[in-house]
């Protein structure tokens, strides 16, 4: 901790003396939150019940001209559990097993002059409307270290968007591939067999592919809101193939994804619903087809969503395991309900339920505001389903989360 608050600092004082000149057109914000997990269950692979961790980010947004902007958004990280590295370096790629201590978590240009927007660096792209489940989010790898818990990775990317009346245009490059990062092996969220045998970790070879992403989408928002969208590159989530001696490879197959989005307001609700066809010239991967049709409604300070994820394989590969969380949630009943109590107060309710019954999840959360610059988060979560469901494989990772931020 006294680490992480020396590199705080230091990234403070650097920043802080190289905008000084330009503080008229800079601002920032950030936090320092510390969190801590309780695991009430050991797993098979890992006796820790306990894990300690901190994090501090920093973002700033330099805009010399109404029509300019530069943002850019540091992590310094560091916990007990040895699930981020202890080598100090700034990572750009996020390609590393392990979470980096230090992050480049965004850094990009924007442009803007009449109808168009031009985006160039390390940045946050999300497509869809769903929740949950986002079938058509091909540019939006995640961090599933701990898999129910996870958060976005940016990708570096050039993106061009054109608006015009009701009509907006939007055109993504991305020259290098930037995977989800998975739960790590020894770890209690990698997925193992369920057995009181000592477990041996298999040697892994992992080879990232080479070569652009590229997508395209064109929207309408008029009484009826509505996507549809293509994306040619690679699935950001792995697939294994596991050899004769037990050594496993790891590989991201090449796709083509086809995919419709929309949101219908009605006077009960709003419809939303969105579909995706993944095809790939890769004979090891899947052909799918992913749904989603889910309903929201917002009754005073309550926020209601339900629906359903399905899917539709149209090609079995020869791969022999892969991790999928959009896939690993289909055929699954999904609802999420928040509420606000007042202007510090919320709370905040999600659910997946296997319609086979062979797996659960459900969390809830509480948080408030102290100031107006603490804040305290409590969560818990609980799982449960047999061992080869995609949930019920977490059957014993019940936890509960306190988390403490200072925000700036």
């Amino acid at each position: 901790m006294n680490n992480l608050r020396r590199w705080a600092l230091a990234a403070a004082i650097i920043l802080s003396i190289t905008f000084s000149a330009v503080a008229q057109t800079y601002t920032h914000r950030g936090f320092l939150e510390s969190r801590g997990t309780v695991y009430p269950r050991k797993a098979v692979n890992d006796s820790a019940r306990a894990v300690g961790e901190s994090l501090f980010r920093y973002e700033g947004f330099l805009r010399p001209s109404n029509t300019f902007q530069v943002a850019g958004m540091v992590d310094l990280r560091t916990d007990t559990d040895r699930q981020v590295e202890r080598d100090f370096k700034f990572s750009w790629q996020d390609r590393e097993i392990q979470r980096p201590i230090g992050t480049v978590r965004r850094l990009s240009a924007t442009l803007h002059g009449g109808p168009l927007t031009l985006e160039v660096g390390k940045q946050f792209i999300r497509w869809g409307k769903t929740d949950i489940v986002t079938p058509t989010d091909r540019f939006a790898p995640r961090d599933f270290l701990t898999v129910v818990d996870n958060e976005f990775l940016a990708i570096t990317a050039g993106r061009l968007t054109l608006e015009k009346g009701p009509h907006t245009l939007e055109m993504v490059w991305s020259p290098r591939f930037t995977p989800s990062r998975i739960p790590l092996a020894g770890k209690r969220w990698a997925p193992v067999p369920q057995t009181e045998a000592p477990l041996s970790i298999p040697e892994v070879n992992r080879e990232f592919p080479g070569g652009p992403q590229s997508g395209i989408r064109w929207g309408y928002a008029g009484p009826i809101e509505f996507e549809a969208s293509l994306y040619q590159g690679f699935n950001n989530m792995p697939s294994f193939d596991i050899g004769p001696r037990g050594d496993v490879d790891v590989f991201y197959p090449k796709m083509i994804m086809g995919g419709v989005d929309f949101a219908i307001p009605t006077r009960l609700f709003t419809i939303k619903g969105e579909a995706a066809h993944f095809s790939s010239q890769d004979k090891r991967a899947d052909e799918y087809g992913l749904y989603v049709l889910q309903l929201e409604r917002q009754s005073g300070e309550w926020v209601f969503i339900g629906g359903y994820a399905g899917e539709a394989i149209t090609r079995r590969g020869s791969q022999t395991a892969t991790f999928a969380y959009d896939r690993g949630l289909s055929q699954t009943f999904l609802g999420r309900a928040s509420y606000t109590l007042d202007s510090n107060r919320s709370l905040a309710f999600e659910s997946a339920v296997r319609q086979n019954a062979n797996g659960f999840w459900v969390k809830g959360e509480y948080s408030q505001a102290f100031g107006q610059h603490w804040r305290v988060t409590l969560s818990m979560t609980g799982i449960a389903g047999d061992a080869d469901d995609f949930l019920g494989q977490y059957n014993r990772n019940h936890h509960g989360i306190v988390v403490v931020r200072y925000s700036f």
